[in-house]
């Protein structure tokens, strides 16, 4: 998952699109239609292509900065050739259209650019098909572009070189875990180790890590290949998500014994991880003895830096930001003008926002005692842990988002 958006080339954004788009219909052919949206769709930064079968025809949007953006409506006659073109792209069977299908890309198809996974699926107007742009497998891989502050960095540096243990990134889904993840792993890449991952799918090639696909077709999902793997003596091993109990049960032993694991998981905060852990019946001394850092993180678009204004904050976005109104003067909040270059949001680029519980004595000590997850975070914030919260409101003061920007990340995971 991108954090921060870049362009390769020419700056196209929504109404240059479209416009170009629009002017080329009944020009070109479906597949060079195509061809050309792909084009462009990786060079503004996007993460995803939907093609949604509507009455009218096919409309057509692209995910840009975490938000999907109309881009162009294909009148009915153009849809079957537009679909088709795709899916015989993909690897895919253009004559079944009443089931589920996926397919993949390849990069080589696009003068390598990143590799394109693709999910089709019947709706009651037609076929409707979601592309996801791959991310770039050789950017964001520093734990310092990613948003952390200084003394988060520190933290994750000191529990990634720990020499056994479980770390995870959690979070909703789209929140950036298995960038930071894959950053991790970087650290730890060296050629004296033994790194192995298991994903669904492998998301980036990393030179020197035995990467492994699972694919439950074949009975290989993420349980049995963990299992293998652990006779292959590895030093590190990344799960891609940690989604059931015996996932868990296995990953929390392998953490046990020598072994640094690194996954992803669904959950709200570092807290509630424990109470996922719980869930999946894993013993309290199990997970207090594994686990050693949990990262919890969001992303924030970020307030467009060539188009966007300051003000001084009022009373109540004072009290909203923990600052004294009296000094409310000393504070410039930003806030983004929309622009064609940002889409007409007013953002541009994304940011995350971290929350990273080290798994120490007194934690450990609360997970064997059964406290309540509110009970750990307090816990954690005695010792010093900043809150996602926290760090969504020095990201607002420091100019890089804006208030409303906060609480519609903040608000809509406040109940995940």
């Amino acid at each position: 998952m991108q954090f921060e958006r870049q362009t390769h080339g020419g700056e196209y954004r929504q109404r240059a699109l479209q416009n170009e788009l629009v002017s080329l219909m009944g020009v070109v052919s479906p597949a060079s239609m195509v061809d050309l949206l792909l084009e462009r769709a990786f060079e503004i930064g996007a993460t995803d292509i939907h093609f949604d079968p509507r009455e009218d025809g096919l409309h057509i949007r692209l995910r840009v900065d975490g938000m999907l953006h109309d881009i162009l409506q294909l009148t009915p006659d153009l849809v079957s050739h537009v679909i088709s073109r795709l899916k015989l792209m993909a690897g895919m069977d253009i004559t079944e259209k009443r089931l589920a299908q996926d397919g993949h890309i390849s990069k080589e198809s696009f003068q390598n650019h990143r590799d394109i996974r693709v999910g089709s699926g019947p709706t009651i107007h037609g076929e409707r098909l979601v592309l996801r742009l791959v991310p770039d497998g050789t950017r964001y891989t520093r734990l310092e572009d990613l948003g952390f502050d200084e003394n988060q960095i520190n933290s994750v540096k000191k529990f990634v070189s720990a020499p056994y243990g479980m770390m995870l990134s959690v979070g909703p889904v789209g929140s950036g875990k298995s960038t930071t993840v894959y950053s991790c792993m970087e650290l730890l890449n060296q050629p004296g180790r033994s790194l192995v991952t298991i994903e669904d799918p492998v998301e980036r090639r990393m030179k020197g890590v035995n990467q492994i696909q699972i694919d439950t077709r074949v009975n290989s999902g993420f349980v049995e290949a963990l299992r293998g793997v652990l006779r292959q003596d590895p030093d590190v091993i990344m799960v891609g998500e940690i989604r059931d109990p015996e996932t868990a049960q296995i990953g929390t032993r392998a953490g046990l014994t020598g072994i640094r694991v690194l996954s992803t998981m669904h959950a709200h905060d570092c807290a509630a991880t424990i109470d996922v852990f719980r869930d999946f019946k894993i013993p309290p001394m199990f997970i207090a003895d594994s686990l050693n850092c949990i990262i919890a993180q969001r992303l924030l678009r970020k307030t467009c830096e060539s188009s966007r204004e300051t003000y001084v904050p009022d009373e109540i976005t004072c009290r909203m930001l923990g600052v004294d109104p009296e000094r409310a003067s000393e504070h410039r909040l930003t806030r983004g003008i929309p622009a064609d270059s940002n889409f007409y949001t007013g953002y541009y680029g994304r940011t995350g926002v971290f929350e990273v519980m080290p798994v120490d004595a007194r934690i450990r000590e609360g997970i064997l005692h059964g406290r309540s997850s509110r009970e750990l975070t307090e816990l954690a914030a005695e010792a010093g842990m900043t809150t996602l919260e926290q760090a969504a409101r020095r990201k607002v003061l420091a100019g890089q988002t804006t208030l409303e920007e906060m609480h519609r990340v903040m608000t809509l995971n406040a109940g995940y």
